[in-house]
């Protein structure tokens, strides 16, 4: 086997943490708690992915010379998804929601944080195959590494879901293209030759997707995770979050 088609069957397995961590949501008990613990472990999951993924990888493919790069494409993907905000129902004060209207918010926030996520781990899956073509021993461990990251963000995205009136084939095609995605990535550096994706292209595709998850943050996961019933499973959520992405970055 090449090892370009070891790279991309280990992308595949990589996007496949995704389904794994969709499934564990779905199988649970205890839903209205496990909304709110997965709430937090979104919030913590996305926070610690921006300070110790996004902000470093972008300083490693932009640098100083294209730091104008880096500003206009955050901006740009805050500002994007914010005008999608507008179109994608349904969206409404959290402080003043029923329960049919906070189940159709958080599909809101399962929408548009597939979105942003999707973007991000088409790069991550280029990132992961290049390594591959350099070291399999090491790409698979980066792989790994990464993998732990996207469990909870199956999770996430799944629970968003699940209380919502969406018909299972809609929601499973959801979570599939951000499970995906990461092979994505890894086709288009196997049929574009990774040597010839500029660092900016890179480094600009991650700002836009920072900016992306900062607007999640801000303006869909601070409010919901504010209203939690279940502090106890939230807080949990939290320090969960925290741990998981601690582990990815030393693997």
């Amino acid at each position: 086997m090449s090892v370009e088609i070891i790279g991309l069957f280990i992308t595949l397995l990589l996007g496949l943490f995704v389904l794994i961590g969709a499934f564990v949501a779905f199988l649970a008990n205890k839903k209205g708690q496990i909304i709110d613990f997965s709430l937090g472990l979104a919030f913590s999951v996305i926070i610690m992915l921006i300070i110790l993924d996004l902000i470093p990888d972008i300083i490693e493919h932009l640098g100083v010379k294209y730091i104008w790069l880096f500003l206009i494409f955050t901006f740009l993907g805050y500002g994007l998804l914010r005008l999608l905000d507008h179109f994608i129902p349904d969206h409404h004060e959290h402080n003043k929601m029923t329960k049919k209207e906070s189940n159709n918010n958080l599909a809101h926030i399962g929408i548009i944080s597939s979105i942003a996520l999707i973007i991000h781990n088409i790069v991550e899956g280029m990132a992961v195959y290049s390594t591959v073509l350099t070291d399999v021993s090491t790409g698979l461990m980066l792989a790994i590494g990464i993998g732990f990251h996207n469990l909870p963000l199956g999770m996430v995205i799944a629970t968003a879901f699940y209380q919502t009136n969406q018909k299972p084939i809609k929601i499973w095609l959801f979570i599939g293209g951000v499970g995906l995605s990461t092979l994505i990535g890894g086709m288009f550096s196997f049929f574009l030759n990774s040597q010839i994706v500029p660092e900016w292209v890179l480094g600009s595709l991650l700002s836009l997707t920072l900016g992306m998850l900062l607007f999640i943050l801000v303006s869909e996961l601070w409010p919901r995770v504010c209203d939690s019933k279940f502090m106890r499973e939230r807080n949990l959520g939290i320090g969960l979050g925290v741990i998981i992405m601690l582990i990815s970055l030393f693997i």
